[in-house]
């Protein structure tokens, strides 16, 4: 039920969802699309924070570079998905079709919500409990009709999808045949996800209907899963090497609140040396000597630090500490 990445992992885990490799439809889109609502939804509550930006920012980079170098979204690996992409072959746009989903269960839910994502201009759900059926229709602004009502309204639609359980066929040859006559003969896509089948085979003899089984459907995703294995190996080794990056700069981010400390303090010393300067030059001292006493005190008060740990170091710590201090203190004579 519940899962937890850290650190790296949960880096990862950000950059697979948003390439598509963990949704169940590989490569699918939409879930980028709901990922960055989520990071403007947080951005706009003011709870993202420096790390989160970065994180997603980098992440939607990491996305659009699988999709870009990887051919990981070209094809749909899930019935749902490939109902769509078999629609496409024969309608390409399907913001013109009407779609009717008959049955309203977890199939035909899943398929609903991708071909939603087309934005067809009608979609309408028949089931046998009309309540069912106004739920999930109401889940992307559809409407219902009974299933009664087939036979009269078959002709209305480009697209039927149908999964129910219903021991006997619900669409028979002689059903379809009138409503492609009523059609004008323009073709009709018939998705038939049911087992067993709700739309009788002989459908498919029809020339205007292209009639799709479970097993067509198996048969395509199977070929697109095995086509893509390739971009599957090529996106993660892509994702590897961002997420290696990503962890780079927030080792980097560590020594942030050091370098804040050191700058803290060091204005800290300039600003008392700078006052007590402009005292004595107040007073009429001579300017030349001020300046002097000015760098002089600056560069022991600097230094004071450093000398007073290497004086009071021994063995092993000050070897280490004369190891380092050349490289805090690159500008000092290396000959020495």
């Amino acid at each position: 039920h519940l899962y937890q990445y850290n650190k790296d992992l949960a880096v990862r885990h950000a950059f697979r969802v948003a390439s598509g490799l963990d949704s169940m439809v590989l490569g699918e889109p939409q879930i980028l699309g709901q990922m960055k609502t989520a990071v403007r939804a947080a951005s706009d509550a003011g709870s993202l924070g420096t790390l989160l930006h970065q994180l997603f920012q980098k992440t939607f980079s990491v996305a659009k570079e699988v999709r870009t170098q990887t051919a990981i979204g070209a094809q749909s690996v899930s019935m749902a998905a490939a109902s769509v992409r078999l629609a496409q072959r024969v309608f390409g746009d399907l913001s013109k079709t009407r779609v009717l989903f008959i049955g309203a269960g977890e199939m035909i839910e899943l398929c609903s919500t991708h071909f939603a994502a087309q934005k067809p201009s009608c979609m309408v759900v028949a089931n046998r409990t009309r309540e069912r059926a106004e739920t999930l229709a109401s889940q992307f602004d559809g409407k219902t009709m009974k299933l009664a009502d087939l036979p009269e309204r078959l002709a209305e639609f480009d697209i039927v999808v149908s999964c129910t359980a219903s021991s006997l066929p619900i669409l028979g040859l002689g059903l379809v045949q009138k409503a492609s006559r009523a059609r004008r003969h323009m073709p009709m896509v018939m998705i038939d996800l049911a087992v067993p089948r709700d739309i009788e085979p002989e459908v498919s003899q029809l020339d205007d209907v292209y009639l799709y089984s479970v097993d067509d459907l198996g048969r395509y995703v199977q070929m697109a899963s095995d086509s893509r294995q390739a971009a599957v190996v090529q996106a993660e080794a892509i994702i590897d090497s961002r997420v290696q990056n990503f962890m780079h700069w927030m080792d980097s981010r560590a020594v942030v609140p050091v370098i804040r400390n050191l700058n803290q303090g060091a204005d800290a010393i300039v600003q008392a040396e700078l006052d007590r300067a402009r005292r004595l030059l107040a007073k009429g001292e001579n300017a030349d000597l001020v300046l002097e006493q000015f760098a002089r005190s600056l560069t022991q008060k600097y230094l004071h630090a450093p000398m007073v740990a290497l004086n009071r170091s021994q063995g092993d710590d000050r070897a280490a500490l004369m190891d380092m201090l050349p490289r805090l203190f690159p500008y000092q004579d290396s000959s020495h």
